[in-house]
């Protein structure tokens, strides 16, 4: 992948810190970039174009497949999980 747009920073909502776009493309072990990359990026610069530039057509559709669920959505799992893994038992 392009080194380009390496040196620009943001606010990660995963690590709540600020982080380079190189830490945001090399997320996953050194060779996938971070599923949030679209949402996160895409202010600063046609980060699709740039993905689908850098990455080959397989990988391109796998990082569009693999774009995380809304937070409420995440939360809403979680609760209900919660829930069903305590039985909801009420006193």
């Amino acid at each position: 992948m392009s080194e380009r747009y390496d040196h620009l920073k943001r606010r990660c909502p995963i690590l709540g810190g600020p982080v380079t776009f190189q830490y945001c493309r090399r997320y996953e072990g050194g060779n996938q970039p971070c599923g949030r990359v679209f949402d996160c990026w895409w202010e600063y610069f046609d980060i699709v174009n740039y993905m689908r530039s850098c990455l080959s057509e397989s990988q391109f559709d796998a990082l569009c497949k693999n774009q995380p669920k809304p937070k409420i959505s995440s939360l809403l799992e979680l609760i209900a999980r919660a829930k069903s893994s305590k039985g909801c038992e009420k006193k």
